[in-house]
């Protein structure tokens, strides 16, 4: 069916926009942003999802103030092709709006019954920049084959809880985004059950990957990587950016070596350093202190509360509720992925970043000894 990006000289299939390469269920499109007040008294995460092999698109906000109370709204509707304007994406009272390619989008959630609304601008500081291509079998079937680019920059709007006006102050606000495509298995992919004829999937012993997304002054340090038990890296990317202002080209970071600390009761950190070597052979180290974390599974990147992402809900779909995940009795179910917002000290200087992990199973040089 003929959709208005299909005005666009921009074709890749001999078919229209509406479809994608292949008729894979996990097949997913999503955006996300992100970030924190630097003082670490609220944090934002806000989206939404398109899964054009299911005919579902969903959308999501969370707010998570300090002390762990956390406003969740969720949306979910029929993916009709879209017939406004280019570049506008709408998803109940949620809309996302491409206001300059790659260098500024809005999200905005109108005033509904759930008591969650938005308005928030993203002014890109530095360039976008794409992630390593993933590509990964299991047994034959394909596991991960998706794309992804990232971008930081400047916020600006409000945020609205339950009548509670919270105005955002640029210059206080650590803010990001990322936009992926493809096939993804797990959070965050949306995946249907398999069915029980397939043979199972090959379980290593332990998983360890983290994400750090460090902005500083005049710089941002990007870099993820993904390890087995014994430390063996099956997934690497680092790069580091300056504002696009100084027209000064990105650098690459070549290897990550980590010493974290975790918490007791979860594994998630609780403080850590990372050193980065990048390619001229030059290193830094980056000393993290966690100010407050947030959920993506609270939002559907899990099931929770009888919801996720990707999942048929029905045409009109709205839901929403209030959680202390602070209690780690809480967010157990959801607690695969975490998001630990921090302030970072590197070479010297102050900044304030994103620390995203998943540790599965063993990993003794950290005292995890099984799953």
């Amino acid at each position: 069916m003929l959709t208005p990006h299909d005005e666009m000289l921009a074709h890749q299939l001999p078919t229209t926009f509406d479809h994608v390469s292949q008729s894979d269920l996990r097949w997913v499109e999503r955006i996300v942003m992100y970030g924190f007040d630097k003082s670490g008294d609220v944090n934002v995460m806000t989206g939404m999802a398109r899964y054009p092999n299911r005919n579902v698109t969903d959308a999501y906000a969370m707010v998570t103030k300090r002390g762990g109370e956390t406003k969740v709204v969720r949306m979910s509707t029929e993916l009709n092709p879209q017939s406004g304007a280019l570049g506008v994406y709408e998803v109940g009272p949620y809309t996302y709006s491409i206001e300059a390619p790659l260098r500024r989008v809005r999200s905005t959630i109108a005033p509904n019954e759930q008591g969650l609304s938005l308005d928030l601008s993203l002014q890109g500081r530095f360039e976008t920049y794409e992630q390593t291509p993933a590509f990964h079998r299991s047994r034959g079937r394909v596991n991960e084959d998706a794309r992804r680019f990232y971008q930081n920059g400047r916020l600006e709007g409000w945020i609205d809880v339950d009548g509670e006006r919270i105005e955002i102050d640029p210059d206080r606000w650590w803010f990001g985004r990322d936009h992926s495509w493809g096939v993804r298995s797990g959070p965050g992919g949306g995946s249907l059950p398999d069915g029980t004829e397939k043979q199972p999937p090959e379980i290593p012993d332990g998983v360890l990957y983290y994400m750090g997304i460090f902005e500083f002054d005049d710089e941002l340090v990007h870099f993820a990587q993904r390890e087995y038990s014994d430390g063996t890296r099956w997934q690497f990317e680092g790069e580091v950016l300056h504002p696009i202002e100084s027209g000064r080209p990105h650098g690459t970071i070549i290897d990550v070596e980590h010493d974290l600390k975790f918490r007791a009761e979860q594994r998630v950190i609780s403080g850590g350093t990372f050193v980065i070597h990048r390619a001229d052979r030059s290193t830094s180290s980056i000393d993290v202190t966690p100010l407050t974390d947030f959920w993506p599974g609270l939002a559907g990147y899990d099931e929770f509360k009888g919801y996720a992402s990707g999942h048929w809900r029905g045409r009109d779909f709205i839901d929403g509720f209030t959680v202390n995940s602070a209690d780690p009795e809480v967010v157990r179910p959801v607690s695969l992925v975490s998001e630990t917002l921090c302030e970072a000290r590197m070479d010297g200087k102050i900044g304030h970043g994103l620390v995203e992990m998943v540790c599965m199973g063993a990993y003794p040089r950290y005292g995890y000894q099984g799953w």
